[in-house]
C-alpha cells in the first residue's frame, strides 16, 4: 500500500511539477517580428500575453504550435496575445517550419538568445503567461498533449481578474 501511495504521489508531482505559478514582473524585451518590425512586450500591457519559446528542431513545439493557434483564434478578441519567440540561430529555420504550420499570432526571432537568457529558458518549449499588469503568472517547461488545456484554464482565470 505504501509503495502504491508513493507511486501515486510521484505521478501527481510529475504532472504538475512543470507548471509553476509565479507573481513577479515579467522582464521586458524587444524582438524583431516576422511580419511587422519590432515588438516590445511592454506595449502589450493591458492584454494577457502568452510568450512561447520554441525551436524548429523541437518535436513537441511542432505539436504545440497548432494548438496555440486554435487558442489564439478563440480568445484574441478578449485581450489575449501570443508572442511566439523562436530561438533558432537562424530565422530562416523557423520560416521553413512556418511554411508547414501556419500561425496568425506574432512570431519573434531571438537568434542571439538574449531574451531566452533573460527568461532562463532551459527546455523547449517554454511557455510564460503574463497578466494584464505585466506580471509573470505561469511558467511551464516542455509540452505534452493536453498541456494546452492547462494554459486555457490559466487564461480563463486571468480573464476573470
Amino acid at each position: 500500500m505504501k509503495t502504491l501511495l508513493n507511486s501515486l504521489l510521484a505521478l501527481i508531482f510529475s504532472l504538475f511539477a512543470s507548471f509553476v505559478y509565479a507573481d513577479a514582473q515579467a522582464p521586458d524585451f524587444t524582438l524583431k517580428s516576422k511580419e511587422s518590425g519590432n515588438i516590445r512586450l511592454s506595449e502589450q500591457r493591458g492584454n494577457i500575453v502568452l510568450v512561447n519559446f520554441w525551436a524548429s528542431w523541437c518535436g513537441p513545439c511542432r505539436e504545440e504550435l497548432p494548438k496555440m493557434e486554435a487558442m489564439y483564434q478563440e480568445y484574441q478578441d478578449l485581450g489575449f496575445e501570443i508572442l511566439a519567440v523562436n530561438v533558432d540561430d537562424e530565422s530562416s529555420k523557423a520560416d521553413v517550419l512556418l511554411n508547414d504550420i501556419e500561425v496568425t499570432f506574432p512570431v519573434l526571432y531571438d537568434s542571439e538568445g538574449q531574451v531566452s537568457q533573460l527568461y532562463d529558458v532551459s527546455a523547449m518549449p517554454t511557455t510564460v503567461m503574463i497578466d494584464r499588469d505585466g506580471n509573470q503568472r505561469l511558467l511551464h517547461m516542455g509540452y505534452r498533449t493536453g498541456d494546452e488545456k492547462k494554459y486555457e484554464k490559466a487564461l480563463k482565470m486571468l480573464l476573470r481578474e
